[in-house]
């Protein structure tokens, strides 16, 4: 086995999929950037969640927006909630697995507010049931998804905005995930702070 054609395929892969992406992504991009500079701006609050790998991307977008991405601006009011193994844990064990992010976004999500649902496949569970408690409030859904966007694709409402990367692969996926976030936080902060 050549381990270094195989490293070198995977940049290859990567390059083809963020450029896959580009094309059929920037413009719902551009208007993702737009609602949620719209929602801080009326002070409310961005809530994000996701599993695995996606709970990682939602812990690392919120931090983004608390801390600071790359300028220094004032926090902007968001929670990933994926993070408290308190409530994950309770609820989890009281309610079942599924309804650990419906029941904080019961408790926490308002009209104004945007939850941002990440999956690399588009049909986890708990995902799912946010999506609808999200709905329930008027809240804007930012859907982060892949692989078709599975049956996240299909709950989105006109108003809502779908982010799906266009590749089969787990791994690509969440690498344009990462992207997205990234140029999500680079877009607020624009509309912000003005052009870096």
């Amino acid at each position: 086995m050549d381990l270094t054609a195989l490293m070198h395929s995977h940049f290859q892969d990567s390059i083809e999929a963020l450029h896959s992406s580009a094309d059929e992504l920037a413009e719902p991009l551009a208007a993702a950037v737009e609602l949620l500079f719209a929602t801080v701006a009326n002070n409310g609050k961005i809530l994000a969640c996701g599993n695995g790998g996606s709970a990682a991307d939602a812990q690392h977008f919120i931090a983004e927006l608390v801390g600071r991405f790359e300028r220094d601006r004032l926090p902007l009011a968001g929670i990933a909630l994926n993070t408290d193994t308190s409530i994950l844990t309770a609820v989890g064990n009281d309610y079942g697995f599924d309804a650990i992010f419906e029941r904080q976004v019961a408790a926490l999500g308002q009209t104004g507010d945007i939850l941002v649902a990440i999956s690399t496949s588009g049909n986890s569970p708990n995902v799912l049931r946010a999506i609808e408690i999200a709905h329930e409030r008027d809240m804007v859904v930012i859907a982060l998804t892949g692989k078709g966007g599975g049956q996240i694709g299909e709950k989105l409402r006109d108003t809502d905005i779908h982010l799906c990367v266009p590749h089969q692969r787990t791994m690509r996926i969440q690498e344009v995930h990462i992207v997205l976030l990234h140029a999500l936080c680079d877009g607020i902060d624009s509309l912000l702070l003005g052009e870096p």
